[in-house]
């Protein structure tokens, strides 16, 4: 089940005795838990409503004996148990043995979340939370484990990671809620800057309508000043001014991020993507932005509109010779900077002179 798919039947009232959240997603975690919680308890009702576990430290069997008491004080409960993967056999939820240890008692212990949730308490959910593991990758063996442990609950969610096409239509979203504006490049540099992480941009842009003045509008400036994490997006303007070899402004940002104490291989590690991307696109013979971003989606490489510009600015300056050579520049640079040197802003200025000569 999606997040929206959650949310449509809580709406709808078709509220069942117990979920199951899985994955590394807060946001979605949040917005589920807190529409779940309103839907079924007024503010007043929440104090006694509202009970929380974590299976770290208490047990299954702990949880389901609460569920089945009933109160004198709350008509509805919701029973929020952090940690559920802790619930599983020693071993089970992070390894990828099928050994036994403890199976006896988390066996005994599945049987009693089964048995209660064919005769549930009424009024009463409970929401078992697994946030450690992704849903992709290494994680999904771990989850399909924990899945199998919880197979009596008939309904999980899934809460994945935003892409970045979704997190930036959400950050729109957020904004127009919100009611800030914000400028198209300055939001993408934003939801890039905090890793497509939509609860942490749901926060800045909180900060932001509570900063900016009546009508006014949120600049890359702005976000720079404002936003966490703001000296990588000094970062990117570098990239963008040397890719259009403007040597004054490249220079301006490299004393930036100096007096900021940046760590300047992770300047010279964007440059190289961009230098590359650019490559790439000079031999494909991409004539435009949106060439370019259609190209790479194609490749499975997602790109903002924004930073296809950025790209097809660095192709339209430089040849395809300049540009191999703008890469051996990188690599040389990049080992100048690892090897013994009276400094790495030398080696910076010396880069960035060369690439805008």
């Amino acid at each position: 089940m999606t997040p929206a798919q959650f949310v449509s039947r809580i709406k709808r009232r078709e509220i069942g005795p117990a979920y199951l959240f899985l994955g590394a997603e807060d946001y979605e975690r949040k917005r589920c838990r807190d529409f779940l919680i309103a839907t079924l308890l007024t503010p007043e009702e929440r104090e006694a409503g509202i009970t929380q576990y974590d299976l770290n430290d208490n047990s299954l069997a702990q949880v389901v004996d609460d569920a089945r008491s009933l109160s004198l004080f709350a008509p509805s409960r919701v029973i929020l148990v952090a940690n559920a993967e802790a619930a599983l056999p020693r071993g089970k939820a992070e390894e990828d043995s099928d050994g036994d240890t403890a199976g006896d008692t988390a066996g005994e212990d599945a049987d009693l979340l089964s048995r209660y949730l064919k005769d549930p308490s009424p009024g009463v959910v409970l929401l078992f939370d697994v946030r450690r593991f992704e849903l992709e990758g290494e994680d999904k063996r771990r989850l399909e484990r924990i899945r199998k442990f919880y197979s009596a609950i008939a309904d999980a969610v899934e809460l994945r990671r935003f892409s970045m096409d979704d997190a930036r239509a959400e950050a729109q979203a957020l904004t127009k809620s919100s009611r800030v504006a914000i400028e198209p490049e300055a939001l993408d540099l934003l939801v890039e800057a905090l890793g497509v992480d939509v609860a942490r941009i749901a926060v800045e842009i909180e900060k932001l309508s509570l900063f900016a003045a009546e009508g006014q509008v949120i600049s890359v400036d702005e976000i720079s000043a404002l936003v966490p994490d703001a000296r990588s997006t000094t970062v990117f303007e570098m990239v963008g001014a040397l890719g259009r070899r403007d040597r004054v402004r490249g220079l301006e940002l490299l004393d930036t991020l100096c007096r900021e104490g940046e760590y300047l291989p992770l300047a010279l590690a964007f440059l190289s993507t961009q230098f590359r991307l650019a490559l790439a696109s000079k031999e494909a013979g991409l004539r435009n932005p949106r060439q370019i971003q259609g190209h790479f989606a194609r490749s499975g490489v997602p790109m903002w509109g924004s930073r296809a510009d950025q790209v097809f600015q660095t192709v339209s300056k430089f040849s395809k010779e300049q540009l191999e050579r703008a890469l051996e520049s990188i690599f040389e640079a990049d080992r100048d900077l690892r090897s013994p040197r009276p400094d790495d802003r030398t080696v910076m200025e010396r880069f960035v002179l060369k690439l805008t000569a």
